[in-house]
């Protein structure tokens, strides 16, 4: 690279990963790179998308690498550039028959007669896996030993050769080779707002710049490749443009704006087939708010955008839909308030401010799942459900968790929720799958801690067991707020959860607040689970009697429910909340002045009463 590949007039602007791999290679800090990372996606130069080894030989290493090779498992060896139809050939000849160990010998003899070459090394975990290297074959042995030596051969450095390995993480390739300090590990980001906005320029050039700007906003966390399968106005199969927008207008034919919002639902439903589309477009919709006449639109963009992502990682992640705001959560004023304020902190853009992580805890069915949700909506954070990982990952690779994450930190700001938190970092001791769910709670916990996400990812974790909880994982810059949640203690505290779950279920009932609080004093130890139970038999049985929800009836529903009672672990997650919590003042009274050592005594005991 002796020639500066962005000096030449009218040249287009390097991205920031390859320069920093110019940058390096010039300094003499490294001539063996690995790009990992967003490295399947395209690389956008001028007008034209590039695939990365096409970018690697075409743009970056072109105009000054006189020979550039490129060696898989499925293909051998090509020569990619700069060689004649004579040159490839006798390297093809010379190379036939030969295992990978022979072509890396021959490919270093070429590097040492014949200066200035380019290495390309794609899907490099297939030649170099991650493993012990008494585990690796000999064929594996023999390509690190001949990576590792190219690394540190100052000849080869001086005869202006660079070797590049590429694959998605860096899991996938021999820790030993990366430990290596002539070896740098460069990362491919997921396109940042300004890229996505040239992206869809180039995939969709009709497209209206007000169009183009709300879709750069709302496209977070997409590859160009997922951007093009949604926006781009012609394709290599499917209907283009035009057609989809015929489609689309013949299915709205009749409806007010028919035109205008076939254009608009036109341009984003690239790749999709007539079935597809037929089932999107539902003419019986209601119009687009006239306040927001992108609106159906982005619905639209939000569900492709859902779908992409949540295949693109494997069935690890799903989006949250959250349809309440925290004013449909009944009782826990406490709690609300402590949310609210986080909230604004993050409305407010004082992310700086904002805890890295929160904590959940409290006995099953005291409305942790919803208070969660109901918050997400209220701080205008997307969230996304980070499933139980420990069994999915079995078989498979710490690489879909990097997939994860980099998705996740791309889209951000975002919450990722973990439910069920003790059976996800619980105890890790009878690992049956040769330590793969240790080195993904590993990694999890680097990605908590780290601050760059401060403000940009909230880990929220929930559990009713926080005792099964590695305490690594919940101390302060990881999960700095421990939120503790009880059942409701007064009759007006239940009633309150009560009409908030008939509220959310639209259900008229004629009864004052004074006469709930009367209905749901016996109430006591009901967990908010059991009084939404509650509340829908009740609807039942005022459906049996022409609708109308009486104080009599909701009397009859309390007679006939069975709430479960497991009184001594109920006890037991609740003084764990108590235990937890970060804050004394989210405490119910009766807790508030207990010490920390009448805490433990308390458990203590409850633990004894279970044979724990």
């Amino acid at each position: 690279m002796n020639t500066l590949p962005n000096e030449a007039p009218g040249r287009q602007a390097l991205p920031a990963w390859a320069e920093t791999v110019r940058q390096k290679y010039l300094a003499g800090e490294a001539s063996v790179f690995v790009l990992y990372g967003n490295v399947f996606d395209r690389t956008l130069i001028g007008d034209r998308p590039y695939a990365l080894v096409d970018f690697l030989s075409e743009i970056l290493l072109k105009d000054n690498k006189q020979r550039i090779f490129e060696v898989s498992i499925d293909r051998g060896v090509r020569a990619l550039h700069q060689a004649s139809l004579e040159e490839k050939e006798e390297i093809y000849r010379q190379l036939e028959g030969k295992g990978l160990s022979g072509i890396f010998a021959s490919l270093e003899r070429r590097m040492h007669a014949q200066p200035s070459n380019a290495v390309i090394l794609p899907y490099a975990g297939t030649l170099l896996p991650a493993a012990e290297l008494h585990m690796l074959s000999l064929e594996e042995r023999g390509t690190f030993t001949a990576l590792h030596r190219w690394s540190l051969d100052d000849e080869l450095s001086a005869q202006d050769n660079v070797i590049i390995l590429i694959s998605e993480s860096l899991a996938e390739i021999n820790p030993a080779l990366l430990a290596n300090p002539r070896v740098a590990a460069v990362e491919l980001p997921i396109p940042e707002r300004a890229t996505r906005e040239r992206a869809i320029r180039h995939y969709a050039p009709k497209m209206p710049d007000e169009q183009i700007q709300i879709l750069a906003d709302q496209t977070a966390g997409l590859r160009l490749i997922q951007l093009a399968s949604i926006v781009a106005s012609e394709g290599p199969q499917g209907l283009d443009e035009a057609q989809r927008s015929k489609l689309i207008g013949d299915l709205l034919q009749g409806t007010p704006h028919a035109a205008e919002r076939s254009a608009k639902l036109a341009a984003i439903t690239s790749g999709m087939t007539p079935d597809e589309i037929r089932q999107l477009v539902d003419p019986t919709r209601p119009l687009p708010d006239a306040d927001d006449p992108y609106s159906e639109m982005l619905d639209v963009v939000r569900k492709r955008k859902r779908e992409l992502i949540e295949k693109e990682c494997s069935g690890l992640i799903e989006f949250i839909e959250a349809k309440h705001g925290l004013e449909a959560v009944g009782g826990n004023e406490l709690i609300k308030a402590e949310l609210m304020e986080i909230a604004r902190l993050i409305k407010g853009g004082e992310r700086s401010r904002a805890p890295m992580g929160l904590l959940a805890v409290g006995a099953m069915g005291a409305g942790k799942t919803f208070v969660i949700k109901a918050f997400l909506k209220e701080a205008g954070l997307s969230g996304i459900a980070l499933k139980n990982f420990r069994s999915k990952w079995v078989g498979s690779t710490e690489a879909n968790l990097e997939r994860v994450l980099a998705t996740v930190k791309a889209m951000g700001p975002i919450a990722l929720v973990i439910d069920e938190g003790d059976r996800s970092f619980g105890n890790q001791s009878e690992d049956s799958d040769g330590g793969t769910s240790s080195r993904v709670i590993a990694r999890l916990k680097e990605f908590m801690s780290d601050t760059e996400n401060r403000g940009q990812v909230l880990f929220i974790l929930m559990t009713n067991r926080p005792d099964k909880l590695d305490t690594d994982i919940k101390r302060p810059g990881r999960l700095d707020r421990k939120i503790p949640f009880f059942y409701a203690e007064t009759g007006g505290e239940r009633a309150a959860i009560v009409t908030a779950i008939l509220r959310r279920y639209r259900v008229d009932c004629p009864l004052a607040l004074a006469r709930w609080e009367s209905l749901c004093e016996p109430l006591d130890g009901y967990s908010n689970a059991d009084l939404e139970a509650l509340a829908l038999l009740a609807v039942e049985f005022a459906g049996r009697e022409g609708g109308v929800l009486s104080e009599a009836v909701f009397a009859r529903a309390v007679e006939d429910f069975m709430p479960p009672r497991e009184t001594a672990m109920l006890g037991y997650m609740e003084m764990l909340a108590v235990f937890e919590t970060s804050r004394r003042s989210l405490l119910p009274l009766r807790y508030r002045s207990l010490t920390p050592q009448e805490v433990q005594d308390r458990l203590a005991a409850l633990r004894r009463q279970l044979n724990y």
